[in-house]
C-alpha cells in the first residue's frame, strides 16, 4: 500500500454541522449601532431588532444564526422591552455574531419621527421630475436613486 492510500484511510471523515448561537441565551441580544459621526447604541441590551436587508426584512433575536446582511434604504426598528425606536437608514451592513452581538454600520440613520411627510412629498415630486426630464444620463441615474430612497422613506413615515 502506498503512502497516499495509507494517509487517506487514517484520516477520519470530517462531519460538518451547522450550529446556532447557544451561549447567548443568558445575556440576550447586544446591539451596537453606529453611523460615521455617531454611535447610537453601544453594546446595549435589546429584545429584538428588525432590519430592512437586501435579502428581505428580518427580525433578529438573541441566538439568531450568524449572518452578514447588506441593508437597503428602509427602517431599522429597535425593540427595548415595551418601547421601540425606529430609524431610517439609507444603507449599510448588519453583522450578527455567534455570541448574540449585532453590529449595525449605516451610512446615515435618522429617527423616523424627525421627517416631514410634506417635505418628502415635495422632494419626491422634484426627483421624479428630474428623472423624467431631458437631463443628462448621470442626473437621471442620481434622480432614480433619490426616488428609491424617498419612496422607502415615505413608506416608513406613513407607517409610523
Amino acid at each position: 500500500m502506498n503512502f497516499l492510500a495509507r494517509s487517506v484511510r487514517a484520516v477520519r471523515p470530517v462531519r460538518m454541522v451547522r450550529s446556532y448561537a447557544t451561549e447567548a441565551a443568558a445575556t440576550g441580544l447586544r446591539l451596537t449601532f453606529a453611523v460615521p459621526h455617531q454611535t447610537l447604541y453601544k453594546d446595549a441590551a435589546v429584545a429584538q431588532v428588525n432590519i430592512a436587508a437586501v435579502s428581505g426584512d428580518m427580525g433578529i433575536l438573541a441566538s439568531h444564526v450568524p449572518s452578514i446582511e447588506q441593508l437597503r434604504p428602509g427602517v431599522i426598528e429597535v425593540l427595548e422591552g415595551a418601547s421601540s425606536k425606529k430609524f431610517f437608514v439609507s444603507g449599510g451592513f448588519a453583522i450578527m455574531n455567534p455570541d448574540s452581538t449585532l453590529n449595525i454600520n449605516a451610512v446615515e440613520a435618522f429617527p423616523v419621527e424627525e421627517f416631514s411627510a410634506e417635505a418628502i412629498r415635495n422632494n419626491l415630486a422634484e426627483a421624479h421630475r428630474v428623472a423624467n426630464a431631458g437631463a443628462t444620463e448621470e442626473e437621471k441615474l442620481a434622480a432614480k436613486i433619490e426616488v428609491e430612497v424617498l419612496e422607502s422613506l415615505q413608506a416608513a413615515v406613513n407607517a409610523k
